[in-house]
């Protein structure tokens, strides 16, 4: 089964296991690291420091700019209640500016290396698709990829996603959140 759980310190040590399969933080989409000054460290003892950067910037903080409020998630292999292995990052924009409704979209995420093609990206999008509508009231959201990330695609693409345009190197699909299907 997979889960998003919410960053949490007390996954500390499941949480360095997947930043060292990640391998740094330059595959790490949707972590929320882009909140450090600098790519901050991923060790074990880094993990409390870490959940407070990123849920420092959730709403109601207002964020710059540049950004917009937003949820983090953690995807797990397991529940929210027992979250087991952690295999990805998930993060919910709240809304769109001109960049995310160019380039990065209402959900950005990331499956790490040794936990790929076992449908955790797929579970992990249709839930977050879900929350984004019934929790934030996006009835359309938007998810891109790079065009030549077929993987991301099709993951998309299974969640209902239809192509509106490549703009650029970015692939943009809308899923309808009223319609979309959960799968576990």
């Amino acid at each position: 089964m997979t889960a998003l759980v919410r960053p949490d310190a007390r996954l500390a040590r499941a949480w360095a296991a997947m930043m060292a399969d990640f391998g740094g933080w330059d595959e790490a989409h949707g972590s929320g690291y882009w909140w450090a000054e600098e790519p901050p460290p991923y060790g074990e003892g880094d993990c409390a420091a870490f959940v407070d950067l990123v849920l420092a910037h959730e709403p109601p903080a207002d964020p710059p700019s540049t950004r917009v409020g937003s949820t983090f998630f953690w995807i797990a292999e397991g529940s929210e209640e027992e979250p087991g292995e952690l295999v990805g990052f998930l993060n919910t924009r709240h809304r769109l500016n001109d960049f995310l409704l160019e380039q990065g979209g209402h959900i950005g995420y990331s499956v790490r290396p040794s936990a790929r093609r076992r449908g955790h990206a797929s579970r992990a999008l249709a839930l977050a698709v879900r929350d984004a509508g019934q929790r934030l009231g996006i009835d359309r959201v938007l998810v891109t990829c790079d065009d030549d990330n077929l993987p991301s695609a099709a993951t998309i693409e299974r969640n209902g996603g239809v192509l509106e345009d490549v703009r650029g190197i970015k692939r943009r699909y809308w899923i309808d959140a009223r319609t979309a299907a959960v799968t576990r």
